[in-house]
């Protein structure tokens, strides 16, 4: 007897793939899952060259921040800069961050060299990275649409864009944060000890790269651990506890090391009030940043805030609103309706667990950076970005199943009022910005076509059950709610910046930096609720690009002696008012006589202007602000008696306590160069 198998079921075509034999590991990165529609892995990876695009386009017109690329430069010149993060590399002072970025960049430059794509690449790949990184946990959980949403929203976010382009932590800090939710969340799913070790690995690592920032997730990954992994409560407590030891280990060790060395024996920590990174991690890079000079712990975080005055309301002013604020309400209306909808499912619900995780992630940052009041800049924010992108993507698809599936009592409304409320809110923000160019009033038509579009094709679609119609309804949706982003994005990318320091996106509303006050990293804040202007602020070298050597010469030193020149270079209490030109460091390269630092200047600003030039050590002797005890007679006696330090840059006006003690002190010993207004040399004669 002959049995015949029925016929295989045909396949959806354009849908998903038919039987195809096992795909490799490798191969699967190109093709996708078998069970992905035809349409997912072609998407994805027009999402990463779209990113990858955005955040290397123009490579050339990139200058990032001075102050990290002359810490860069200078690891590359001595291991023992590199190790500890310092700003010059005579090893004199540290930044007042924990070195990782500044590892990873001077590693890529160790390699291939100093200069702008060396700088900007670790950079692009780690932008990209988290984009490809977010879209794999999001599909994991709510599908290949929900993935694909949140990464394109995640690569067109404004201050993100911005901030890939430059050589601040954050693009690094954002992707260890990643990695650490990823290793969270396979943890939960399992019930395993080792992907709560990892995670706990990688937050470590990025507190590495920018302290106290890395810990505002630290409650929702506890929280969503305890409640949803799929093992017995005492285990949870246990994989917990054990990952909570991996996470302070690889937080502590480098700043145990570093508090271990004697001081005499390592550079001063910048930032720090008494010279140990415990005090940077607490004050300046802790409880100063949230509290200000309030605090009664870490003032120095002072209140400098170029983002506007802290409220809850902070991320929709004329500074910020822009650079993040397009998907928050989308994002807020998402996270309720999808924990709602995912509301009696059982404990370990995998997809409870994510909302639970990027709901946590939005709200812990939108409150942190809404509410401090220390130092605070607009692309802080892009830590904030993943958390609106995930939940724009999983909360979004949720909402649409449940408008097409549910009764129009519950859900009928959610999903149309969610899109109204984004894309009024995006023109807005667009009518801000109104007349700065065809790119906005273009964009601000395609919102409110697209957005009228969606509202109103999806309730025709619903009743009409034309399948075709929701379909148009929702992709209009997307294009409403992502067509602001795009061109202030697209704004970033292609419009030239000399800001490193405090880069944002979009264009200019009119707001300033000037010359800040002390503690603050680029100038002046605005706190009337305009963008800053992009200003290159004090003390950068506008002559220096940032991806280009040192020089080590100026064209026109001859001639420029004594005289201003562009590529001046000023700022912070001891030469606050003194010009160092191209002239004067060639001058001192000349005249360095042996000595281990071509000068000390007061500041940070200063010195990595100068030591980008020259390609010298040069001493900041107060650090970024100015206020920093790095320097004191005593020391500065010492380094001139060795020959170690011939020259000095003092302002007319002195300083502080420590520094006009030391301005008075070269001002009496040394001898003033009459060329240079503000240069002194010193010599161990002059030292009694």
């Amino acid at each position: 007897m002959t049995t015949l198998a029925p016929p295989p079921a045909p396949a959806q075509e354009g849908r998903h793939r038919a039987s195809t034999p096992p795909v490799s590991r490798v191969g699967r990165l190109f093709t996708g899952a078998p069970e992905d529609p035809r349409w997912a892995r072609p998407a994805l990876w027009a999402i990463l060259v779209l990113a990858t695009a955005l955040y290397a386009w123009n490579l050339s017109s990139i200058t990032g921040n001075t102050f990290y690329n002359a810490a860069v430069y200078s690891g590359t010149k001595s291991w023992k800069a590199f190790f500890f993060g310092a700003l010059d590399s005579g090893s004199f002072i540290t930044v007042d961050k924990p070195p990782f970025a500044l590892w990873v960049m001077g590693l890529s430059a160790r390699v291939f060299g100093y200069g702008t794509w060396q700088l900007m690449l670790p950079m692009v790949a780690v932008g990209t990275g988290s984009v490809a990184l977010l879209y794999r946990l999001v599909k994991r959980d709510f599908g290949v649409v929900a993935g694909t949403i949140a990464a394109l929203t995640l690569t067109l976010t404004p201050i993100t864009v911005a901030i890939n382009r430059d050589t601040n932590p954050d693009p690094i800090l954002v992707f260890l944060m990643l990695l650490g939710a990823a290793a969270l969340l396979k943890a939960v799913r399992t019930g395993r000890l080792m992907p709560m070790v990892w995670s706990g690995v990688a937050i470590g690592f990025a507190f590495n790269t920018k302290m106290m920032q890395a810990y505002v997730v630290l409650p929702a990954f506890f929280l969503v651990h305890l409640w949803a992994a799929n093992i017995s409560l005492g285990r949870r407590i246990r994989n917990l506890a054990v990952g909570t030891v991996a996470l302070i280990v690889s937080s502590a060790w480098w700043m145990v090391i570093v508090d271990l060395i004697p001081a005499s024996s390592r550079p001063y920590v910048g930032g720090s009030t008494d010279n140990t990174v415990w005090d940077l991690v607490i004050g300046y890079n802790g409880f100063g940043r949230i509290f200000g000079a309030s605090s009664s712990v870490g003032s120095q975080g002072n209140g400098a805030s170029f983002g506007g005055s802290a409220s809850i309301y902070r991320m929709f002013n004329d500074i910020m609103g822009g650079q993040i604020s397009w998907l928050i309400p989308f994002a807020a209306i998402a996270l309720v309706g999808g924990l709602v909808l995912r509301g009696r499912a059982p404990r370990t619900d995998a997809k409870r667990a994510a909302l639970m995780l990027w709901g946590g992630w939005f709200v812990l940052h939108y409150l942190t950076f809404a509410l401090a009041e220390g130092t605070f800049h607009p692309y802080y924010v892009t830590a904030m970005a993943p958390g609106i992108a995930a939940l724009a993507g999983a909360g979004g698809v949720m909402l649409y199943k449940a408008f097409k599936e549910g009764s129009v009592a519950k859900w009928g409304w959610v999903l149309p009022a969610a899109i109204a409320v984004s894309s009024v809110w995006a023109i807005v923000l667009l009518q801000r910005v109104s007349g700065s160019g065809t790119l906005y009033t273009v964009a601000e038509i395609v919102v409110g076509v697209a957005g009228a579009a969606a509202v109103l094709g999806l309730p025709a679609g619903r009743f009409m059950k034309r399948q075709k119609l929701l379909g148009f309804a929702a992709l209009a949706a997307i294009v409403a709610l992502l067509a602001g982003p795009a061109a202030y994005s697209a704004s970033a990318a292609t419009t030239a910046s000399s800001n490193g320091t405090n880069p944002t996106a979009g264009p200019n509303t009119g707001g300033g930096m000037g010359g800040g006050p002390s503690g603050s990293k680029g100038g002046a804040p605005s706190t009337s609720g305009s963008k800053p202007s992009g200003n290159a602020p004090s003390g950068s070298s506008s002559g220096q690009s940032m991806g280009q050597p040192p020089s080590g010469s100026s064209s026109n030193s001859s001639s420029s002696k004594g005289s201003s020149s562009s590529s001046k270079t000023g700022g912070g209490q001891m030469g606050g008012g003194t010009q160092v030109t191209s002239g004067m460091i060639t001058y001192l390269k000349k005249h360095q006589d042996g000595a281990t630092w071509l000068v000390a200047v007061a500041t940070d600003q200063t010195a990595s202007s100068i030591i980008l030039e020259s390609g010298q050590p040069v001493i900041s002797m107060g650090g970024w602000s100015g206020s920093d005890n790095a320097m004191t007679l005593a020391k500065l006696k010492s380094l001139v008696k060795s020959g170690k330090l011939h020259y000095i840059v003092v302002s007319s006006s002195g300083g502080q306590s420590t520094n006009s003690e030391i301005s008075t002190w070269v001002k009496k010993h040394g001898t003033a160069v009459s060329a240079y207004s503000g240069l002194y040399r010193l010599d161990a004669s002059d030292v009694s």
